[in-house]
């Protein structure tokens, strides 16, 4: 029997629990925005404009960290959408 992608997506997805904070960044050359969500895909916190230098990736680190204990959260994701020139 064949394994379908269907069914690797459906494990990973099983494996974020209620302890996860999942962060989407949308990437840009110059300056990114990151939003975090619980698993559910209920909105956590306000969303963060950094930049591609590594003040702005230190920013980026405090403000998971801050959403972490925030929302008592112990686990992150992060996810950024693929793009070819990146």
């Amino acid at each position: 029997m064949k394994f379908k992608a269907q069914d690797k997506q459906n494990q990973l997805i099983e494996n974020i629990t209620v302890y996860h904070l999942v962060i989407g960044v949308d990437i840009a050359q110059e300056a990114h925005v990151a939003r975090a969500v619980s698993f559910r895909g209920i909105a956590l916190g306000t969303p963060l404009e950094f930049g591609n230098h590594r003040e702005g990736f230190d920013l980026f680190e405090r403000w998971i960290q801050d959403l972490l204990k925030s929302y008592k959260l112990s686990s992150i994701i992060v996810g950024m959408e693929p793009s070819g020139h990146y």
